[in-house]
């Protein structure tokens, strides 16, 4: 079987990289290092910040290296090298849209959170705030004047809902785009998880940017996920992978699904059949 012709694999880690325990598996593991040490960039592409997304590229043993430098976090708000320990592009939503949409959330019933690199921020904690938080192991700081920090701006508004109530999320993402139209974008990253973000932004647009910067075009990118938050790195990408998993209309935007599903190694499975 002829190889693709792969320069950077970019990755989303809930339900794709990971299993249903948020681990990465042996076999996934030795995959992207065989790609690293080829000199094929491998790219965690989340929307958890990046502080959050460090201990995963450490599992992997590719930060030293040149192919493992960068990660992509916020949903693709920010890019971040590790070798320089800075952020080479971020983008913040305006002030004036986080406090409508803050406004907005409080009419529903819910609370809003916003983010730094290593902190996420609230005006009040509720339980599915604190979910959040407890799932991507970062710092969780309660502002008193939470309005004056929305004020602002942030790369990234999150408005976690009840897990067993993902309908309330649903009803006001069509409120918000109703709202915003292009000044914000706004989207599900799970059911219950509601995110606005800037216009312009998402993970397929930094891919393609970081792999402009890097001196090839993003058709020579993979990129897996299984969300809505991926589909643009999905479109984007010369080769993109949607995962065994991943909704019926995430696969039909893809170019390519996997045989096997996030507990079953199926990003590792797909790069040794077709990259490797």
């Amino acid at each position: 079987m002829e190889k693709f012709d792969v320069k950077l694999v970019a990755l989303d880690l809930d339900d794709t990289l990971l299993d249903r325990n948020a681990l990465i598996s042996d076999e996934n593991v030795a995959a992207l290092r065989e790609c690293a040490r080829r000199g094929i960039y491998v790219v965690l592409c989340s929307g958890r910040l990046e502080a959050g997304i460090v201990p995963f590229v450490r599992r992997l043993e590719i930060a030293g290296t040149e192919a493992g430098r960068y990660v992509i976090a916020i949903n693709g708000c920010s890019v971040f090298d590790m070798h320089e320990r800075t952020q080479i592009q971020c983008h913040k939503v305006p002030g004036d849209v986080l406090l409508r949409a803050d406004e907005m959330a409080r009419s529903a019933g819910l609370e809003t959170q916003v983010y730094s690199t290593d902190t996420i921020y609230y005006g009040k904690l509720t339980p599915w705030i604190k979910m959040d938080i407890d799932l991507c192991k970062v710092r969780g700081v309660q502002v008193p004047d939470y309005r004056s920090l929305l004020a602002a701006g942030s790369p990234k508004m999150l408005i976690p809902c009840n897990p067993e109530t993902p309908e309330v999320a649903h009803e006001l993402m069509i409120k918000m785009r109703e709202e915003f139209g292009e000044r914000a974008v706004v989207f599900t990253s799970k059911p219950y998880f509601l995110e606005v973000l800037p216009p312009g932004c998402g993970k397929g647009e930094s891919v393609e940017w970081l792999c402009n910067r890097l001196g090839f075009g993003i058709e020579k990118a993979m990129g897996f996920g299984d969300a809505l938050n991926d589909e643009s790195m999905l479109r984007k990408c010369g080769y993109g992978v949607a995962m065994k998993n991943a909704s019926d209309y995430i696969k039909s935007v893809a170019k390519y699904v996997t045989d096997f599903d996030n507990n079953e190694s199926g990003v590792g499975r797909f790069i040794t059949e077709h990259v490797l």
